[in-house]
């Protein structure tokens, strides 16, 4: 079996005999849903794949290859009557440079839009009877030109956008260009907003059909409402949930066909399936429906080096995602974002907020937003943070989806709390030492000398305990060796820090660690934080406070290893560790 890792060409896929999974029976659906259509995932979750499969299917000039493409799919056994009766004009704005000025920019978006209605005309010289004028330096009025000769045809216009907020995402990525250029493209009669009026003019009976964008984020939609405004966002209904990405049945039937392949047994495809459960799921896009859905990049980078190697990848995280981490820096720069992503590494308390935002722009990001709601709605539209269902007042909760999005989060505040070289290479020896023997005090030694002492505890000022398993959680996470758990469930109790070792991992000298944290004012202990430092660690330990806390967190430690140790065919024991923290400076185990 043949993995198209990093293939977004239906055609390719197809004739070349790649694994595809078939989402064709949501044509229909797409046909019903409107005539201008926006659709919005995260990076990388499969929108260019989408839109080839439109191209191909109603591609006029590709009517003789429908059978060989689409007959053995669930369209192909029932397909609309609109197959293969459009032009099709594909624009992808990522392809369009985002530097320079305003001026650049137009010119870059226009050489863009010329090409393609070049390469148009030459396909369907055969339709077309009246010529196109190509107008260098205004790309609307290519598309007008166009539109005229497409009026003498019996066939309509489909237009496909891919990355339609490719200028917004630049933005935001790299904020020292400045955003001038953007306003300048969005508002008024910038080139952007002019361009989807030429689209949206073009829609009223001018000869284009239809039109389906794909993006990330609202943000542009919203920057040029009234030169397009009549879109229907399909983003969040139920129906189109798992229109990109895959389901878990989906990818145990490939990882079956993988293990046949290389004789793996079914615990093997099971381990495998657990693992990308852990690093690859989670993400939920409609408050409607509890199904989760597998980020489809990911899972191809998984399934690819299973199939060609017959071993699971030791690097979980396809580079490709690494700059996602650019986004979740970008919220942290903006007011109040620092605190809200600090707290979304608390799984034991998810964010929540009344609704998602679908209308801001650039500009709403730029002045500091007042309602929290936003950036949470940004981080969600960012992939960054998902849908996790509702409290008990009908909010709606938004988490991390998985461990490689986690990553992303840990990777960020490793950097800002020890940024030197010196720094990252004591934590990475003290880390490794834990790992294999359980050893915590070099640990909590660096954890008083470093992360304490930069620690913005306003950030993190509702909850000490919080501020505890963060710091824990940052210096160990390691996801070459770990599955990190953060609160995992434990019947109907929660632990606050697991450390798995990884399946492929476990013949090596790494330990399973469960810890669990209390934290304690120094008004609490009667101590104040000169008293504290005079105090030896042996002294802390027996302290009145500090030595119930230990106990009762021994004692939960003891439930929960009964808990986790019950699976039979797990003989490695657990190791555990109660931990005690007093005034956010002395840490007793």
């Amino acid at each position: 079996m043949n993995f198209p890792y990093g293939i977004a060409d239906f055609r390719a896929i197809r004739n070349e005999g790649y694994f595809y999974v078939d989402r064709t029976e949501q044509i229909p659906l797409i046909e019903e849903a409107g005539k201008q259509l926006v659709f919005l995932r995260p990076r990388r979750f499969g929108k260019s794949l989408w839109l080839s499969t439109l191209e191909n299917y109603y591609d006029l000039a590709r009517a003789d290859d429908f059978e060989r493409l689409f007959g053995e799919l669930k369209i192909g056994k029932n397909p609309t009557p609109l197959h293969n009766c459009y032009f099709i004009l594909k624009l992808n704005f990522s392809v369009v440079s985002a530097s320079g000025d305003h001026a650049e920019i137009r010119q870059a978006l226009f050489d863009h839009v010329n090409t393609q209605i070049e390469n148009l005309v030459a396909r369907y010289a055969a339709w077309l009877r009246q010529p196109v004028r190509i107008q260098r330096d205004n790309a609307v009025t290519s598309l007008q030109s166009l539109l005229g000769a497409i009026s003498q045809t019996p066939y309509p216009l489909y237009v496909l956008i891919d990355e339609y907020d490719n200028f917004a995402n630049e933005v935001m990525i790299s904020p020292l260009h400045g955003t001038n250029r953007y306003e300048e493209l969005v508002q008024g009669e910038g080139t952007i907003k002019t361009f989807f009026k030429a689209i949206k003019d073009g829609a009223e009976g001018r000869g284009i059909d239809r039109v389906f964008l794909t993006g990330v984020s609202p943000v542009v939609l919203s920057d040029i409402t009234s030169g397009y405004n009549v879109t229907e966002n399909l983003s969040q209904r139920p129906r189109f949930h798992d229109l990109c990405g895959f389901t878990e049945t989906e990818l145990r039937a490939a990882l079956e066909t993988v293990a046949a392949a290389h004789d793996l047994d079914a615990g093997q495809v099971e381990t495998a399936l657990n693992l990308m459960r852990d690093f690859y799921n989670g993400y939920r896009f409609s408050s409607r429906l509890e199904d989760r859905i597998y980020n489809p990049t990911l899972a191809l980078y998984f399934l690819k080096r299973l199939a060609e190697d017959g071993v699971f990848p030791e690097q979980l995280l396809d580079d490709n995602l690494a700059m996602d981490r650019n986004r979740i820096q970008y919220v942290a720069r903006l007011p109040h974002g620092e605190t809200l992503i600090n707290r979304a590494l608390n799984p034991a308390e998810p964010l929540t907020i009344s609704q998602l935002v679908n209308r801001f722009g650039v500009q709403d990001m730029l002045t500091a937003p007042k309602n929290p709601d936003f950036l949470a709605t940004l981080l969600y539209y960012f992939g960054v943070l998902t849908l996790a269902g509702r409290d008990a007042f009908g909010k709606l909760q938004l988490t991390i989806p998985n461990q490689v999005i986690r990553k992303l989060y840990v990777e960020r505040l490793q950097e800002q709390l020890l940024p030197a070289y010196d720094d990252q290479e004591q934590r990475q020896q003290v880390v490794e030492r834990f790992y294999s023997t359980g050893d915590l005090g070099p640990l909590c030694e660096l954890l008083e000398q470093k992360y304490f002492k930069v620690f913005d505890n306003r950030d993190l000022r509702w909850s000490n305990e919080l501020v505890v398993k963060t710091a824990f959680l940052v210096t160990l996470f390691n996801d070459a060796f770990y599955i990190m758990d953060s609160e995992p469930a434990l019947e109907r109790r929660y632990g606050d820090l697991l450390l798995r070792v990884r399946p492929d991992m476990r013949q090596y000298q790494l330990l399973d660690h469960l810890l669990e944290f209390k934290a304690l004012s120094l008004k609490a202990v009667g101590l104040t934080s000169a008293d504290l430092a005079t105090k030896s660690r042996e002294e802390l330990r027996e302290w009145p406070g500090v030595k119930e806390s230990l106990q009762e967190a021994e004692q939960q430690l003891a439930a929960y290893r009964t808990i986790l140790e019950r699976p039979v065919g797990n003989p490695r024991p657990l190791h555990t560790h109660a931990v005690v923290c007093i005034g956010l400076e002395r840490l007793v185990w």
